[in-house]
């Protein structure tokens, strides 16, 4: 796991980096407010080691930032301090911050600390994890997608990048759980599932938005990349020969794709992308769709 120190004392951060060192951890140091920010941002440390008095932006800056920050509030932060009052630490508490450690450091105190908040900080992670997973496709599920994709439309507005979402939607699903039953379409979305999935790069994320549709987010792509991707993901899912007790069963997938080009929203985004999937669904099924473009990448003839 991965400790950050922002303290403007060489000394404190050596010490703090030498007594940590039995622990096994990864360690960065910052110097200071501003460059410790930064570090955050590029690091994504587990644990967060603040300095409550520098010269350039104090401690308590730099936490009230920190909980402002949609991808840094959830790193636990704890204060280092020479010496704190009371009100001090009232207000260091209520910025968010779990625990203080007065310098110059306990070597077993600190690591005593410091080991109590990666515990807390681990199960915090396993529980969002839990929380975020769609429990039959063990695919991310609708809300890590509404969390990803603030985080990945920030990012790209910061990185001046695109980000594409593809939409996905089973062909007649309805009529293969009326014909071979519940059980029957479960394990078809768990095996189109991991069709989907398998085409993805790892930069790609694919989720189960609900019932038997599936979405995508591709960073750093724009519509046409995404829509190879989609063609992709529809010509696996249409690959696909699952056997239930009543026989084999065989299906297909529509997609709609979009970016963010023009787009003045994440929300906006998603729903440009569920019309191009409308489109596909209009125009006969089993087909890609791309917002904006008067043909759809795929012609495939519908599967009934």
């Amino acid at each position: 796991m991965k400790v950050l120190i922002i303290d403007d004392s060489p000394d404190a951060r050596a010490v703090a980096k030498a007594r940590l060192k039995k622990e096994g951890l990864s360690i960065v140091c910052s110097n200071g407010g501003e460059t410790g920010l930064r570090s955050a941002r590029a690091d994504k440390p587990d644990l967060i080691l603040l300095d409550v008095d520098m010269p350039d932006m104090s401690g308590f800056d730099v936490c009230r930032t920190l909980k402002a920050d949609s991808e840094l509030c959830m790193i636990p932060v704890i204060f280092l301090t020479g010496s704190c009052s009371d009100e001090d630490k009232v207000q260091g508490l209520d910025l968010g911050a779990i625990d203080y450690i007065t310098k110059p450091f306990d070597e077993f105190e600190l690591r005593a600390r410091v080991r109590a908040a990666l515990r807390t900080k681990h199960l915090q992670d396993l529980l969002v994890e839990h929380a975020q997973r769609d429990p039959l496709t063990e695919l991310h599920n609708r809300r890590a997608l509404k969390e990803r994709m603030q985080r990945e439309w920030a990012r790209s507005r910061r990185a001046r990048s695109c980000l594409a979402v593809i939409m996905a939607d089973v062909d007649h699903f309805k009529r293969i759980n009326d014909i071979h039953g519940h059980p029957a379409g479960d394990l078809l979305l768990r095996e189109i599932a991991r069709a989907i999935a398998g085409q993805c790069r790892r930069s790609d994320t694919a989720f189960r938005y609900g019932g038997d549709e599936f979405a995508i987010l591709c960073p750093d792509v724009a519509a046409p990349g995404a829509a190879v991707l989609a063609e992709r993901c529809r010509a696996a899912v249409a690959a696909l020969r699952v056997s239930v007790a009543s026989g084999d069963v065989q299906v297909t997938a529509s997609f709609g794709v979009a970016d963010s080009l023009d787009v003045p929203s994440p929300q906006g985004l998603v729903e440009r992308a569920d019309q191009a999937l409308y489109r596909a669904k209009q125009a006969g099924r089993n087909r890609v769709a791309v917002a904006g473009s008067p043909a759809e990448v795929a012609r495939a003839t519908d599967t009934p």
